[in-house]
């Protein structure tokens, strides 16, 4: 348990060396791969046979809302309904 407190944080040459090795192969291919690799957004694989929104998505939004507002209109209506006639 002592020597393991006492270790230094040095690093031994061959450990320096190493390292330095690593960095270096690290920026070599930082830079090789830099030139090569695809952007991944706009030629990605999944975009193949794909089209832009058209100008008339808004009205589908408002079809969606519309349909969504008439179920909660349709249940707020059939809960109010069954609530009246449980009371007479």
């Amino acid at each position: 348990m002592a020597l393991f407190i006492r270790q230094d944080e040095s690093r031994s040459k061959l450990q320096e060396q190493i390292a330095a090795e690593l960095q270096d192969k690290a920026r070599a291919r930082a830079e090789k791969d830099n030139i090569e690799r695809p952007d991944g957004v706009t030629d990605s694989h999944y975009l193949k046979d794909t089209k832009q929104t058209t100008s008339l998505a808004w009205i589908w939004i408002l079809i969606i809302v519309l349909a969504i507002g008439a179920l909660i209109w349709l249940t707020i209506v059939n809960t109010t309904a069954t609530m009246s006639v449980s009371r007479i």
